[in-house]
């Protein structure tokens, strides 16, 4: 994976060898310089949240990122994408077994899994998607895209809101019903933006009960054909989408700490849908983005809503 050329100044991350013996200062630049290389959105919007809380934000982004990349970049050194992504939960699951990793990434994420209280079987479900997104291409119901993103989206969610804490009286699981509800939205406008990219490469994550109702082929997706149909479809996972960001939304001001950047996430990330708009629906030959100025001016927007 090719990472930045600037390197991160040392001092953004706190000392973490004095709160474990797990990971060193470089393990968690090491996750900064991932996340930075792979997400442009998600790293402006991890630098809202809480300085003592960046490096943990870095190590779940770079434990994620290297997983999504052995299915869908690289699986350099192994036989297949499936020994990839079985090799890397191995390595999870002897990690919180022994306390301890060779891997940078998967010390730092243990490192924040202890000082945080994530479970480990919160990551049960991802590797189970992505070990499905090898085999599975195709989604029949939103029921069915749903599970799978349980796996995919879900366990983001909640390893952030066990970083973030949550107020009193408010429980764990009473701030989950939210969290979800964002890491679904999040995956969503991702999967509408992607969506010419993803035929490419053999997916489609548009159900095919939408598509049959909205009279949408994949001879459509094939053409990058931007008819009305396939623009009245893309409409109604949008508003679906849209949906999710409202009931995200609730569920903020439960958090102990992070608000402005988890809202800077969900405005930035629902930007996507109205950048599918402005570009007229024609998410086959042109790619959805935020302006950095756009992301200022929704940072600060952030800012407000939350007080």
């Amino acid at each position: 994976m090719a990472l930045k050329d600037t390197p991160i100044q040392e001092t953004m991350i706190p000392n973490v060898t004095r709160l474990t013996n797990i990971a060193s200062t470089k393990d968690y630049v090491y996750c900064r310089e991932v996340m930075q290389a792979a997400s442009n959105n998600y790293a402006f919007a991890s630098n809202f949240l809480p300085g003592s809380k960046r490096h943990h934000v870095d190590a779940l982004y770079a434990f994620f990122r290297i997983g999504d990349d052995r299915v869908d970049v690289s699986h350099e050194g192994f036989s297949s994408p499936l020994a990839a992504i079985e090799a890397w939960e191995q390595a999870y699951w002897r990690a919180f077994e022994s306390g301890d990793s060779p891997e940078p990434v998967m010390r730092a994420y243990l490192s924040t899994a202890y000082e945080t209280g994530i479970p480990a079987d919160t990551m049960a479900p991802y590797f189970r998607a992505m070990k499905a997104d090898l085999v599975k291409t195709r989604f029949e119901t939103f029921d069915e895209l749903l599970y799978y993103m349980d796996g995919s989206a879900i366990p983001v969610g909640r390893a952030m809101t066990h970083i973030l804490g949550v107020r009193e009286p408010h429980a764990y699981s009473d701030a989950f019903v939210s969290a979800d509800s964002l890491s679904i939205a999040m995956q969503l406008s991702n999967f509408w933006r992607d969506i010419g990219q993803d035929w490419q490469i053999g997916r489609v994550y548009l159900p095919k009960e939408d598509m049959d109702i909205f009279e949408v082929s994949e001879s459509d997706l094939e053409a990058g054909r931007l008819s009305t149909e396939f623009i009245d479809l893309l409409e109604f996972e949008m508003g679906r989408t849209e949906e999710y960001y409202d009931l995200a939304g609730e569920g903020i001001p439960m958090l102990a700490s992070g608000q402005w950047g988890v809202m800077s996430s969900l405005l930035i990330y629902q930007s996507i849908l109205n950048s599918i708009r402005v570009n007229k629906y024609d998410v086959f030959s042109r790619r959805a983005r935020t302006t950095l100025l756009q992301k200022f001016v929704l940072m600060f927007k952030s800012w407000f809503q939350i007080r």
